[in-house]
């Protein structure tokens, strides 16, 4: 296709031009990974994985992470769907919900894969803009899309959605709609509890961020069975490794370890907001594991340069609905202080 797809998905990713994987001077906090490691029963569990495990196809339909995920969540197996990361899902949802003649709709400004998603798919995208209340907008439950996709914690702002409104969202529209909880262990609520009421509602998770696994790539849905089987038709045969089955369903187990994960993140989101505001950032109150703050003094692609020449980078966004803005992986207490310290330096703060 001529478009450019690479192009967009280097975008949506913080693409940084220069930055060297291998760098050991580089702090890396621009595409929300968490900076702590996943819990010790991931490595155990694929220690103990054996050459029948390697040398066969995995399992199709993800048996053993099935049965540990409906434990935790209260739901059953065949309301569970699992991908190479929470993108595949997304890509599953679209596949199977919308073409030309069938929209997606979604409020704006959000996850840009899900615009790239319907150009993949030729379908229309209906755009409803997020008022400054972040609340939904009135327009989203007038849609006729078949698929609705809410961001919730939304990505890029970290503002979260009230569970009420959601329900409100699910109630009135015509289609399906995703709730895209990828950020929701940084949040003080979720919206699972709507699987009892709707069945035109998949909540989606991922496990890059509170578990720390976003270097196996893996995502879930838990919906009700008829999404899930229609999903089903759509999804590769062997679309999630053994090795990463074997890890998600290790972690997903240690509810104590990840809870201290999680709280590890909440403090340093604390400890970073409060020291860019010392610094006059414009910093909302975040739901996630990243900030969205406007800087003072400097622009924000200025000081997105400057840290990027001193090996640090962070996300900057320049487009119009996020003019001036920086998005901030919230970072461990070291790479936090480091950010801080080379803030005061650029806006020369002593």
């Amino acid at each position: 296709m001529s478009f450019t797809f690479r192009d967009n998905i280097e975008k949506m990713r913080g693409y940084t031009p220069g930055f060297q994987p291998d760098d050991p001077a580089a702090i890396k906090i621009n595409t929300n990974e968490n900076p702590f490691p996943p819990s010790p029963r991931v490595f155990r569990a694929l220690a103990r994985l054996d050459d029948e495990a390697i040398r066969r196809y995995p399992p199709v339909h993800w048996d053993e992470f099935r049965r540990v995920a409906s434990d935790v969540h209260t739901v059953e197996p065949d309301q569970i769907i699992c991908g190479n990361g929470g993108d595949e899902l997304l890509t599953m949802l679209v596949r199977c919900c919308c073409d030309s003649n069938r929209p997606l709709a979604y409020p704006v400004p959000t996850y840009s894969l899900y615009p790239v998603l319907a150009a993949i798919q030729n379908c229309p995208t209906i755009e409803v803009p997020w008022p400054d209340d972040f609340h939904i907008p009135a327009e989203l439950h007038d849609n006729k899309a078949a698929l609705t996709i809410l961001c919730n914690p939304n990505a890029p702002t970290g503002t979260f959605v009230p569970v009420s409104e959601v329900a409100d969202l699910a109630r009135q529209i015509e289609g399906v709609l995703a709730v895209d909880e990828a950020y929701v262990d940084f949040a003080e609520d979720n919206c699972l509890s709507l699987l009892r009421e709707f069945d035109n509602v998949i909540i989606l998770r991922s496990m890059s961020k509170g578990y720390s696994l976003a270097g196996l790539r893996f995502g879930y849905g838990i919906g009700s069975a008829r999404i899930i089987e229609a999903m089903l038709k759509v999804k590769d045969s062997y679309n999630v490794n053994a090795a990463t089955q074997t890890a998600a369903a290790a972690a997903l187990t240690d509810r104590d370890y990840f809870n201290k994960n999680v709280h590890r993140i909440k403090k340093q989101r604390d400890r970073l907001t409060h020291g860019l505001r010392k610094l006059g950032f414009d910093v909302p109150d975040s739901h996630t594991n990243f900030l969205l703050c406007r800087p003072a003094g400097l622009s924000a692609q200025k000081i997105y340069e400057e840290l990027t020449q001193r090996h640090i980078y962070i996300r900057y966004f320049n487009t119009e609905v996020l003019q001036n803005k920086l998005r901030i992986t919230v970072g461990s207490a070291v790479q936090n202080d480091a950010l801080l310290t080379a803030l005061r330096e650029i806006l020369s703060v002593k």
